[in-house]
């Protein structure tokens, strides 16, 4: 294939550091060269891309991936198929995609596997699209693949207010789930109620020791049987909504956004008879394709379907 010769606005990450801390040079829009499409990826123009907690850590040098410096953040996105690599059956120039990028996703252009690239029909909102696959992936692998979520089950959700909590929170009701759904903050909290959560717990203020007092009065004085914790926050919180599951219990560990890895009591898990798994959808794309693409494709499936919504609550240019 002849070099494509075409340079690109994107924005690149030329040392590691936290932007939110000032540290603003950390981040620096260029012209880069266009990316080279492999026979097995797709180029795509850049409508939106999603930006994801795993994003702000990368930057920072603290998630498990870490690129070359320099690089260009993103790892999802949305936006219209510009050409196909000759091993590309599914895709063609012209469709509306949504896409996991693995980095590169905050530019004009972006190459994205095939694999981990479906349609998504003119009647979506192709900005909020883009950021569907990883919360919402995430959230099905753990939910549906992996704790089998069955109807008339209680799911408790911690940090429920971020992306993929919402998400969780969303299939979780498809699944035919009981949902209680814990954050901080009211606006969280309506967000949280619009998702379809049953039971919303507000934590602002409050001492984690108080999440099982809180979850009986708003459950009208019942103690809380929970079947399912999904949990991409970790610390203090996982270790006290630990102790809440029910005997045969499923936990599904996402991630540590409170900074803070638990210790996880074995003897509880012992004597509950609970299964535990961790989810780390993007790695699922390398050690199982299948699963990986299974999951794409139903949330793709249930977002043009109307069933599920991504709430977008800022939008931003480039610089």
């Amino acid at each position: 294939m002849e070099q494509d010769q075409r340079t690109v606005k994107a924005l690149v990450c030329e040392k590691l550091g936290n932007p939110a801390l000032a540290d603003i040079s950390v981040l620096k829009v260029s012209k880069i060269a266009a990316p080279y499409l492999p026979p097995n990826c797709v180029r795509i123009r850049v409508v939106a891309a999603g930006l994801n907690f795993a994003d702000a850590l990368q930057i920072q040098g603290q998630y498990q991936e870490r690129p070359a410096l320099p690089f260009v953040p993103g790892s999802e996105c949305s936006g219209i198929v510009t050409e196909v690599g000759r091993d590309v059956r599914s895709i063609k120039p012209g469709d509306r995609v949504v896409a996991v990028t693995q980095n590169g996703a905050f530019a004009e252009e972006v190459v994205a596997p095939g694999l981990s690239t479906v349609k998504v029909p003119t009647s979506c909102d192709i900005e909020a699209a883009a950021g569907l696959p990883v919360a919402f992936g995430t959230a099905w692998m753990a939910l549906h693949d992996r704790a089998n979520v069955t109807p008339g089950q209680t799911v408790l959700i911690l940090g429920a207010g971020g992306g993929v909590g919402l998400a969780a929170v969303q299939i979780s009701k498809i699944l035919g789930a009981k949902v209680i759904a814990v954050a901080r903050g009211a606006s969280k909290m309506a967000a949280l109620k619009a998702a379809g959560a049953d039971v919303c717990v507000d934590m602002n203020g409050r001492k984690v020791e108080e999440l099982k007092g809180l979850m009986s009065q708003r459950m009208q004085g019942k103690a809380a049987k929970v079947d399912v914790l999904f949990d991409p926050v970790g610390g203090a919180l996982f270790t006290e909504a630990f102790k809440m599951m029910a005997w045969g219990g499923h936990v599904v560990i996402v991630g540590f956004a409170s900074g803070k890895i638990p210790s996880i009591p074995a003897n509880i898990a012992l004597v509950k008879a609970l299964t535990i798994s961790g989810i780390y959808w993007g790695k699922t794309m390398k050690e199982n394709p299948a699963a990986f693409r299974q999951s794409l494709e139903n949330v793709a499936r249930l977002f043009a379907g109307g069933d599920i919504f991504v709430n977008v609550s800022h939008k931003y240019s480039l610089e």
